[in-house]
């Protein structure tokens, strides 16, 4: 069994910036997929960013040059660094990870940007 903590999320202002994290512990095989995706209120859940345990990274082009996907395999952990916040950046942030075929997600938390 896989499990996820994200942490970070909260309230900011336009132009203004937040950290999330999200550490993964159980059984988690050396290759894999880490990403982050959002849920904005009435709309389907969305790719933000992947990266993956050898560091390649993917993002979303409505967050390229604002946010930065990283980790720490050590840690099993991902970051997602957010910068230049927009209210439609308003939305739960979910992290998961994949591999082997399985995809493990976390509980979301709640990312509001104020205009």
């Amino acid at each position: 069994q896989v499990q996820l903590v994200e942490s970070g999320g909260g309230l900011v202002q336009a132009g203004g910036s937040l950290r999330l994290s999200c550490a993964a512990s159980g059984n988690i095989f050396s290759f894999n997929v880490m990403g982050w995706y959002r849920q904005p209120p009435g709309k389907q859940r969305e790719l933000v960013a992947t990266v993956t345990s050898s560091g390649s990274t993917n993002y979303a082009d409505s967050v390229k040059g604002r946010f930065t996907i990283s980790r720490d395999n050590v840690k099993n952990t991902v970051y997602l660094q957010m910068n230049s916040l927009k209210p439609e950046d308003t939305a739960v942030y979910y992290c998961d990870i994949r591999f082997l075929a399985q995809v493990y997600w976390g509980q979301g938390t709640q990312v509001t940007v104020s205009s």
